[in-house]
């Protein structure tokens, strides 16, 4: 089992989403959150000030999945959170150790 983590821009979540649940991926965890990579934030003009935005307004998605599942699924957020703009985003895998669904005290891969 693996965990999926992916930041990207708030308006690609819709697409994300839909993506991923046509893979059959059934629950995500979604936060909102704020950052930087190369870009290091960017300059806006409001009313004839200029101003610096350090920290552009992201969204984190996390999805637990099973480890043969995992290609496809940075393949699909890769496809749909895809702008070809600066800022896209990043997507970065770490491993489940063990995982235990509360209600019904199932473990792992049925967990999920």
């Amino acid at each position: 089992m693996k965990i999926v983590m992916a930041v990207i821009k708030p308006f690609k979540l819709e697409e994300v989403r839909d993506a991923l649940t046509a893979l059959g991926v059934h629950g995500l965890t979604v936060t909102e959150v704020k950052g930087y990579g190369r870009q290091k934030g960017h300059t806006e003009i409001y009313r004839g000030a200029e101003y610096a935005v350090s920290f552009l307004p992201k969204l984190k998605i996390e999805v637990a999945v099973a480890s043969e599942l995992v290609a496809k699924v940075i393949d699909a957020i890769s496809a749909a959170a895809k702008t070809g703009q600066i800022g896209d985003g990043k997507i970065f895998v770490t491993p489940i150790e063990t995982a235990v669904r509360i209600r019904t005290g199932e473990r792992d891969g049925d967990a999920l």
